[in-house]
């Protein structure tokens, strides 16, 4: 028996880990690299592994940096079978054929670039990761969908059990139960863990005792503000908004945030806590078609949001909600002088129709951009957050004289506490392998982590389980 680490290792995207046994080699998440150009160059190396030889890929959940280098895995030769909980398989699809469009839409621009540079057309084609086609095809390994808290075999001496990870619907845990030769080995996977007190989500699930811990380290050197004082922040804001007659612009992203927006929209409405005359546009088409899909799989959702199904009210549904899927609807709502609140991807706003609102309210004093995800440095976001006077959109220079709002609450990983709690839960592994963090959150975990040893993984090394 060994594990190897093939991404998400001393960094938070790419995350891709090889557990080997009984014969079988067995993938768990193969994650895309997110950031800046070298990391889209990183997308393009060897995995680390052959392709062909893997057998099964156990899916965490459908985050891009957990899912979005199958098409390449599957390109490369992978023939085995992908395994993951029905909401991870659909919100996958979604997120997988939204970023072969992304990429075919880069290498077209390349492309555009390199003819105009040189005046003639190249002489090699500067081609996307993987396309849609391949995107397609890659849907044809996956296989059967996990339950939570039900052990499936994998194979002889082998078996899984997805736990609730309570970080996006669907997301999973997974331990690994694992006999060789008359040595029995249980390894616990933790993907991305969510926390306590989330509302849409149940919360995560207790993890049993085992002998290895590979384990997410995010927000691993931090505690999160609380969620309440920040539901009332974003009420506050848009309150303040509407009374000075502007709109209010959310950069949202698809997965989890959008929804959970919605449910506090929805929520406020109906305790009187924001004025119930506004106009939401969910501008986003990725988003609306994973609000959709999150109204499907309410065996995900915790007791209050199960309650609301079970009576035949919609959770993400309000007075005044608009799906707008169509770009000529989008355009519609810059018309719109006062009073709407408009979510639209994406949450960094490096791209997607929300620059387009940044353009037409920005400039406006009565209006208002709030802020409730992660802006990494360089992002127009973070710009924005940082206190620019002025930010380039579309070429032209805009002023920033709305109101700007950063709300921290919304995170949809552990903090440290929460982590801390998580591990303390596994017994006393042998083992514990920190992954997903920069190697300030990791240094900080480990410091609070107790009856385990602490090892941190470089890219391609590999480690005999004892």
């Amino acid at each position: 028996m060994k594990i190897s680490f093939h991404g998400a290792d001393r960094g938070v995207t790419g995350s891709c880990h090889l557990l080997e046994c009984c014969g079988k080699r067995i993938l768990i998440d193969c994650g895309m690299y997110q950031g800046g150009r070298e990391l889209a160059e990183e997308n393009a190396q060897p995995f680390g592994f052959e392709p062909s030889s893997i057998d099964y890929l156990l899916l965490t959940h459908a985050h891009l940096d957990h899912c979005g280098r199958i098409p390449l895995l599957a390109k490369q030769g992978f023939k085995g079978e992908v395994i993951s909980t029905a909401a991870s398989f659909e919100l996958a699809r979604l997120v997988l054929l939204d970023s072969a469009s992304l990429q075919e839409e880069e290498a077209r621009y390349r492309q555009r670039k390199l003819k105009r540079r040189s005046g003639r057309k190249p002489s090699t084609a500067v081609g996307p990761l993987y396309s849609i086609l391949d995107a397609l095809n890659s849907f044809e390994v996956f296989g059967r969908h996990a339950e939570y808290r039900k052990p499936l075999r994998i194979a002889d001496g082998i078996s899984a059990t997805f736990l609730d990870a309570g970080h996006i619907l669907g997301s999973a845990s997974i331990v690994l139960a694992l006999e060789e030769q008359g040595r029995q080995h249980r390894a616990l996977f933790s993907g991305d863990l969510g926390y306590h007190g989330r509302v849409i989500l149940g919360d995560p699930d207790k993890p049993p005792p085992v002998d290895t811990v590979v384990m997410e380290s995010t927000y691993g050197d931090r505690n999160h503000k609380e969620l309440q004082p920040s539901v009332a922040e974003l009420y506050d804001a848009i309150n303040a908004t509407m009374e000075r007659g502007g709109n209010v612009i959310i950069p949202t992203f698809a997965l989890e945030r959008a929804q959970e927006i919605l449910y506090f929209l929805r929520e406020g409405v109906e305790q009187h806590k924001i004025h119930s005359h506004i106009s939401v546009f969910l501008d986003s088409p990725m988003a609306i078609s994973a609000t959709e899909i999150f109204s499907r799989h309410p065996e995900c959702f915790d007791h209050e949001a199960l309650a609301l199904t079970r009576n035949g009210q919609d959770p993400f549904w309000l007075p005044g909600l608009h799906f707008t899927r169509e770009t000529a609807e989008s355009m519609a709502i810059n018309s719109i002088d006062g009073g709407a609140v408009i979510m639209a991807g994406s949450g960094m706003c490096t791209g997607g129709r929300v620059r387009h609102h940044l353009k037409h309210n920005l400039w406006d004093r009565r209006s208002s951009v709030i802020f409730v995800g992660y802006a990494a440095q360089g992002t127009l976001a973070r710009r924005i957050i940082d206190g620019a006077k002025t930010v380039k959109i579309f070429g032209e220079e805009i002023s920033v004289n709305a109101e700007i709002y950063t709300i921290g609450g919304f995170s949809a990983h552990a903090d440290q506490q929460d982590l801390v709690a998580w591990h303390r839960k596994t017994g006393s592994p042998q083992t514990t392998y920190l992954v997903h963090g920069e190697e300030a959150s990791m240094t900080a975990l480990a410091a609070h982590l107790r009856n385990t040893e602490i090892r941190m993984p470089s890219l391609h090394d590999s480690f005999p389980l004892a």
